[in-house]
Formats: C-alpha cells, sequence, structure tokens
C-alpha cells in the first residue's frame, strides 16, 4: 500500500493486511500478574474470539452514530414512550430503580446510505476485551501509522468503566462507600466470554473494589441480604440473559432487586426501555414518535437510522411471508441472534414457529464488507459495529466480523476487531 491518503471504505476494501501484533494483546490482556496465561486459554479455546485486522469508518459514520444514539435516548425521556413501553413489561420492569444500566450495545449495519441502527442490547459483552485488542494493533505501513496507534481516549476509557459502575452506585446509594461487587452470570467459566469476566474481577480490584465471579444460580437470598458463598453481594454487574430475573433458579437475585437489596445493573427496567425488540417499531415509526412528543430533527434521525419493524402477528402474516425475502425476523427478547432468521431462508416450518411465538419483522439492513485474511487467503466477511453506551454517551465502538446469517465467533478470521475512524 502507498503513503497516498485513503479512506475509510479504501482501506476496508483494500487493505487486507494482519494488524494484530499477538505480543501486545498478550501484553494487554495479562497486564495483572494474576492474568498471566489468559492470551493462551483464549487463543486455545476461543481461536475465533479476535479477528487479526481492524475495521475503519469515517468521521461521518461515527458522527451519525452518534446521533441515532442521542435521538433514542430523546425518545427514552419522553413519557408517552416510557408509558407505552412499560405498559406492555413485566411488574419487575416497571419501576425505576435509580441506575441506567451499564453497557448498553446499540449494533449497526454501515451501508451506502448510512448508519442503520439493528437492535438494542442489554448487558452488552466484550468492551473490556475490545479495549485491550485496539491496544494491540501495529501499522503495516505508514499510512496506517496514525490511525491505529491508541489515542488518550482509549488509554482512559477503563477508568471510565469503572466509573460507570461508581455512578451506579451512587445513584442508588447516595454518598455510601461503594459495596461488594460481584460479576454475574449461569456458570461463569462455562461461558463464552469468561475471560472478559476475569478482566473485570481486576479492573474492580485495581480500583480498591472488593469484587468477585459469582454464579447467580448459587446466590442466597437472607431475607436483607443477598450472598455469594456466604459472603454479602452490594452491587451486582448483571451478564444474564435472564432479562427479566423469571428463571426459579435466580429467585434469590429477584428477591433481593425486588427488595432494593442490592444494586443491580443492567436491570429489567433498562431492558424495558431499549431493549426489547418490540421498541423497534416505535423508533422507526414517524407518526407514531410523533404522537409520543418527538420532536421533527429527532423523528427524520430515527426513520434515517432504524429499519421499518412491525410485530408478528396474525393480521400481517400473509403480507409479512410474502415480503419475507427483504425481512429479518427476530424474537422480542431474543439476544445473541438465537432464533433470529433471515426471511429469505425461512421454511414453512420456521414460520409456524415464528407465528406462534413473539416476534418482530424488520427491513433488511444489509451489513457492510472487510476484507480479511484468512488463511493464507482473503475472504469478504461482514461487519456489525458496536457503540458501548451509558446513558447517552458512547464510551467504545468496536465490530464482529462474520460470515454467515448472523454474527457469530466461529468464522476462521472473525470475532472482534477494533474501529478506527478515518478522517476525510
Amino acid at each position: 500500500m502507498n503513503t497516498a491518503p485513503v479512506t475509510a471504505e479504501e482501506l476496508n476494501r483494500g487493505c487486507t493486511c494482519r494488524t494484530l501484533d499477538p505480543a501486545r494483546l498478550r501484553r494487554a490482556l495479562e497486564a495483572d500478574p494474576l492474568l498471566a496465561g489468559l492470551y493462551d486459554e483464549i487463543v486455545a479455546q476461543r481461536p475465533n474470539l479476535f479477528s487479526a485486522t481492524a475495521v475503519f469508518i469515517s468521521p461521518r459514520q461515527y458522527q451519525r452514530i452518534a446521533a441515532i444514539v442521542a435521538a433514542v435516548n430523546a425518545v427514552v425521556a419522553l413519557p408517552a414512550y416510557r408509558e407505552a413501553v412499560l405498559a406492555r413489561a413485566p411488574a419487575i420492569a416497571r419501576a425505576a430503580p435509580g441506575p441506567l444500566g451499564v453497557f448498553m450495545g446499540f449494533d449497526f449495519h454501515l451501508d451506502a446510505a448510512g448508519p442503520h441502527l439493528i437492535e438494542i442490547n442489554t448487558n452488552a459483552g466484550g468492551a473490556l476485551l475490545n479495549v485491550a485488542l485496539a491496544r494491540a494493533q501495529a501499522a503495516c505501513c505508514k499510512a496506517l501509522e496514525w490511525i491505529v496507534e491508541p489515542t488518550a481516549a482509549l488509554d482512559g476509557v477503563e477508568e471510565a468503566f469503572f466509573a460507570m459502575f461508581v455512578e451506579e452506585w451512587r445513584r442508588a446509594r447516595g454518598a455510601a462507600p461503594l459495596g461488594r461487587i460481584a460479576i454475574l452470570d449461569d456458570d461463569p467459566p462455562g461461558q463464552f466470554l469468561y475471560p472478559e469476566f476475569r478482566l473485570f474481577e481486576r479492573l474492580f480490584a485495581r480500583h480498591g473494589a472488593a469484587a468477585r465471579i459469582a454464579d447467580a444460580r448459587a446466590l442466597r437470598w437472607h431475607g436483607t441480604a443477598l450472598a455469594a458463598d456466604g459472603a454479602a453481594i452490594e452491587l451486582a454487574y448483571n451478564r444474564l440473559t435472564d432479562f427479566y430475573l423469571d428463571d426459579p433458579a435466580h429467585a434469590a437475585l429477584r428477591a433481593a432487586y425486588t427488595a432494593g437489596a442490592v444494586v443491580l445493573t443492567p436491570h429489567p427496567h433498562a431492558h424495558a426501555l431499549l431493549a426489547d425488540k418490540h421498541n423497534l417499531t416505535i423508533l422507526s415509526d414517524d407518526a407514531l414518535l410523533a404522537r409520543l412528543g418527538a420532536d421533527a430533527a429527532t423523528r427524520a434521525t430515527l426513520v434515517a437510522g432504524v429499519p421499518r419493524t412491525v410485530a408478528v402477528g396474525a393480521a400481517n402474516a400473509e403480507a409479512l411471508w410474502r415480503e419475507r425475502r427483504t425481512l429479518f425476523f427476530k424474537p422480542a427478547t431474543g439476544y445473541g441472534s438465537k432464533a433470529a432468521y433471515r426471511g429469505d431462508k425461512l421454511t414453512r416450518r420456521v414460520w409456524e414457529s415464528i407465528l406462534a411465538g413473539d416476534y418482530v419483522a424488520q427491513a433488511i439492513a444489509p451489513p457492510s464488507e472487510r476484507m480479511t485474511p484468512v488463511d493464507g487467503s482473503e475472504a469478504a466477511l461482514k461487519v456489525d459495529v458496536r457503540a458501548y453506551v451509558y446513558g447517552a454517551t458512547i464510551q467504545l465502538v468496536a465490530a464482529r466480523l462474520y460470515a454467515g446469517q448472523t454474527t457469530n465467533f466461529r468464522t476462521p478470521g472473525g470475532g472482534f476487531a477494533p474501529v478506527f475512524v478515518v478522517p476525510e
């Protein structure tokens, strides 16, 4: 590659160099001595967690992503919107507990028309892993040196993450000293992103906070306190996908949360306001947004940036089946692309299961592609761009590269990839 100015699109299409420096990644992941061996564990057990290349976006694309995030949060603040979405939410989600909810994931596809918000996720994973990955990039040529070098903002992002948890605690407990933290999931060592749980455990410890990784199924509720292995838990970083704590195995956590005995983040209220995919039917509907009180500029941003989404039901089933090749079908409370289907891949059997479930149909917004080195060759992998958001603030932008119908970590050459903004 020459050193002439290049655009983000040209880099994504034409630069197939490996920018990931494994030695740098090892150092970034194992900066804490107690994490020695983490890099080798990831390489052995999760070989497609990290892509060897980076993704590039333009300032205009980043600005549009930020505008869409801001517009969503403006709508979420509207009393009429909150009333509408909470009316269909379970009782546990209706009361606002105070905290905002950490690591909301705004997922985008990018095309010639700009970024399109395809969904919002509670407890989006990968933030700390992506910080380490971004720090491990090495320029393949002089043209990239000024793009991939870590910035001051990247250097401070871990402090911003910790400050976010402190803010969540303050919103619920005021000036009380930060309580003991648990990083919660079912069978944490069995989770694909378990390495990140360990990173968070050490992040909290470096800032002087008592923290542990705990199995949500093993928690105990003693009427006034939530405990893990006999130790009281006061702040819980929630990585569960049981968004409304319906699973009987989570009864102790549910009891503590409803009693106000634990600060849970993210929580059911945040999921109902932002991540339930029925909300996309509102965010993509100009007339409905107007009735709820959204101003013209907010509506224009969302209608352009959120693919048209409708609830699937008996009344529109026939029309949706006819139009299925232009649609993507998602379970309203799903996550991780589970049970999600491209309409052109649907069989009648799957269609019947969709009609029997709680689904939305979203106009397909094709993902962009990144030419990627794979096993000595090159492949055009699809790109999802994720903005990690707290409140209305974007803390980090990263990407996932994949092949197939939905995002996964099984694609050779795919996985998490850092995102760099290339000036136009």
